[in-house]
């Protein structure tokens, strides 16, 4: 008996069938429909999120849209193909080259990069580019970095600004693997590291950076209130990597305003105060 047209009708279908399944299940994540609505994104606290989430998406339902294509062209090749034997099976025609072909397999994928990588410009503008500013008098300046996150093996540390408003100052206040940040303000964030290579990243936030040893990176962001979040380091920094988390919480003004007088209070003097005390 020959197996050929059954496993022909076999393959056809299976390629048919997993880009379906894998496209309703993109759809479900997507749109958080049970039983898939928590395999997906977090949801997003930041005021850039929703962007960023749109573009997440769309490059998604592009790569979805090209499995579905191609898994199709494939499937019906094999379905259209009846021979019963070898003998009578014809022969497939071999093209030495076919420039229009060519042409459009190379444009069609170029055109929708470019596309993406226009579309793309705004979003990264806005979250990498263009630093928060505010006006100060009459004058419009950059918002200075509210808190000086130091990266180390296996753990993170948090400099705030004392009473002059300034980081890396004898008054800074010292605090390690818990971050606390007001809400509804353009928070700005200095990254360095001590030692090897992390990564900052706060999946609520849609915010990720890697901080190199020796470089100091900016980061900003503008969150809604939330209780609880964690800093993830995602960056293989050693074999300690797995601990390396710490809390935050974005709260109100008021609330934050409370909180570093608290821990001004308890009087944990940062690096900055001891180098001060030496010179």
């Amino acid at each position: 008996m020959n197996w050929d047209p059954f496993l022909n009708r076999f393959w056809s279908i299976l390629f048919i069938a997993t880009p379906l399944v894998a496209f309703v299940t993109l759809v479900m994540v997507c749109l958080r429909l049970t039983p898939l609505s928590t395999m997906g994104l977090p949801p997003a606290l930041n005021t850039s999120g929703q962007s960023i989430d749109f573009l997440f998406r769309l490059v998604h339902g592009l790569c979805a849209g090209v499995l579905i294509f191609t898994s199709v062209a494939i499937a019906w090749t094999l379905w259209k193909s009846k021979a019963s034997n070898a003998e009578t099976r014809p022969r497939a025609a071999y093209l030495k080259s076919n420039w229009l072909l060519e042409l459009t397999w190379t444009a069609i994928p170029g055109a929708l990069l470019l596309g993406l990588a226009f579309y793309q410009l705004e979003v990264w503008s806005d979250t990498r580019l263009e630093r928060p500013t505010e006006t100060v008098g009459q004058q419009t300046i950059d918002v200075a970095p509210l808190v000086l996150v130091k990266a180390r093996q296996y753990g993170w540390e948090f400099h705030y600004a004392g009473p002059d408003e300034k980081i890396e100052t004898a008054d800074d206040v010292y605090i390690e693997n818990t971050l606390v940040v007001p809400a509804d303000r353009d928070v700005v964030l200095q990254l360095e590291s001590r030692d090897v290579i992390h990564s900052f990243f706060v999946p609520e936030l849609r915010l990720k950076q890697d901080i190199v040893p020796g470089m100091s990176h900016l980061v900003w962001f503008n969150s809604k209130t939330a209780d609880r979040l964690e800093v993830l380091c995602t960056e293989l920094c050693g074999e300690g990597h797995y601990r390396m988390r710490a809390r935050m919480r974005v709260v109100k003004q008021d609330q934050f305003e409370r909180w570093l007088k608290s821990e001004a209070a308890k009087n944990q003097p940062s690096e900055f105060a001891a180098s001060s005390n030496d010179q």
